[in-house]
Order: structure tokens, then C-alpha cells, then sequence
């Protein structure tokens, strides 16, 4: 039987849910818990989604998969692909100064012409920010930029050089413009001083590809 599968890859846990297609009639679901934390290391949402579509028992009849996430946590890699340090999630607040700063230098309403929100604590645009400012060495090692809904796919696809994201989640960085339908470098070298790699911006009926293995 050809069954499809929703992940959620939320802050607090992950969630699978396994669906016939054709009746809409829930096969199968799992869970596992994420760490409680505002920095966490990648590998435990991996970690989560094994054991949650793993507990579904069915996972081998799954034929499409749609993955959901948290949004505006900076996932940073470097160039083989390895995490640099912990990702920081929406709810981490230590970039505080650096939104601050960012709409000072810019001004609220230049931010929100040019990607439709004003620059706040959770957005990845102030983390990058404050990883220039407070880890140098850990930023010069940034080779690439994702959220963590980006990497858990990333992962799925079996780790592609170009990653892929979806303009939701894009939307949400602070560097992305909707009504542009494009990166915005220049906001990007203002709070991080370069450009490093972003995801592919699917469009709205495109699928990221197939899984590995």
C-alpha cells in the first residue's frame, strides 16, 4: 500500500503522522521529544524523526513526505557540511542587540519595505549578526545558512551541495524578499559582512527531491 507521511519538526518535538492517500484515514503516527533548549545541536532533531517514523512502523510503505518546522533558527555549516556550533532557535533572545542595532542603522521601515518585516530577536538575520560580532572564528567557518526546517530536509535528501527551502520559511530570515521573490545580499552583508550560501527557494508546487536511500 502506497501511504504518504506529515513531519512536524517542531521546538519541542518531533511529530509523524502516516496517511492513506486515497480515504485520508490515519495509518499510523509517532513521536519523539527534542531537548529543552534555545541552542541545540542538529543531529537531535535527526535523531527525533528516526525514532518517531521508525515508531510508526509503516515508514517503509511511505512514498511522499511534507515537512513542517519551527522557523527563524540559524542553522550554520561550514564548507563539508558540518555543523559549526548549536543551532539557535526562534525563542533564543540573545541577538536583542544586534535587531536593535540593525533598524537603527537601517530604520524600521527600510526593513520593512525591503522584506516585509522589521528585524526582532528570532529572526536568523540577528543571529547571524551576533555570531559575527560575538563568535568571529566560529563565523569565518560559515559556509552556509539554514533553518532548521531546511536542514532536517537537507538531511532527508541525503545532504545535496544546494540545499532548498520554501518562501515561508525564507520569508522569515530577515534577507529574503517576497515581493522580490529573491535574497537580499546587501541585508546580508550588512549583519553578517559577507554572503554565505542560502537554500534554493522552491516554488509553491515544487517538490525538494527524492530521499536518500
Amino acid at each position: 500500500m502506497t501511504l504518504v507521511a506529515g513531519v512536524d519538526s517542531s521546538t519541542q518535538s518531533c511529530k509523524v503522522l502516516v496517511v492513506d492517500p486515497e480515504t485520508g484515514h490515519i495509518r499510523a503516527q509517532g513521536g519523539a521529544p527534542h531537548p529543552d533548549a534555545t541552542e541545540v545541536e542538529p543531529r537531535h532533531w535527526w535523531t527525533a524523526f528516526t525514532t518517531a517514523s521508525e515508531a510508526t512502523g509503516v515508514w517503509r510503505d511511505v512514498r511522499a513526505v511534507s515537512v513542517a518546522a519551527q522557523q527563524h533558527g540559524m542553522v550554520a555549516l561550514d564548507g563539508a557540511g558540518d555543523v559549526v556550533r548549536p543551532a539557535l532557535l526562534w525563542n533564543d533572545t540573545r541577538s536583542a542587540d544586534q535587531a536593535r542595532a540593525l533598524v537603527a542603522e537601517l530604520g524600521g521601515q527600510a526593513w520593512a519595505d525591503a522584506v516585509g518585516s522589521v528585524p526582532l530577536p528570532s529572526f536568523t538575520v540577528t543571529k547571524l549578526a551576533w555570531l559575527a560580532e560575538h563568535e568571529p572564528a566560529n563565523a569565518e567557518r560559515v559556509a552556509q545558512v539554514l533553518l532548521p526546517h531546511d536542514w532536517l530536509t537537507w538531511r532527508l535528501l541525503g545532504c545535496p551541495e544546494m540545499a532548498v527551502t520554501d518562501r515561508s520559511d525564507a520569508s522569515g530570515t530577515g534577507y529574503w524578499s517576497p515581493s522580490e521573490g529573491g535574497y537580499r545580499p546587501d541585508l546580508l552583508t550588512r549583519a553578517f559582512g559577507r554572503v554565505p550560501r542560502t537554500p534554493r527557494v522552491l516554488a509553491p508546487a515544487e517538490a525538494a527531491g527524492r530521499a536518500a536511500g
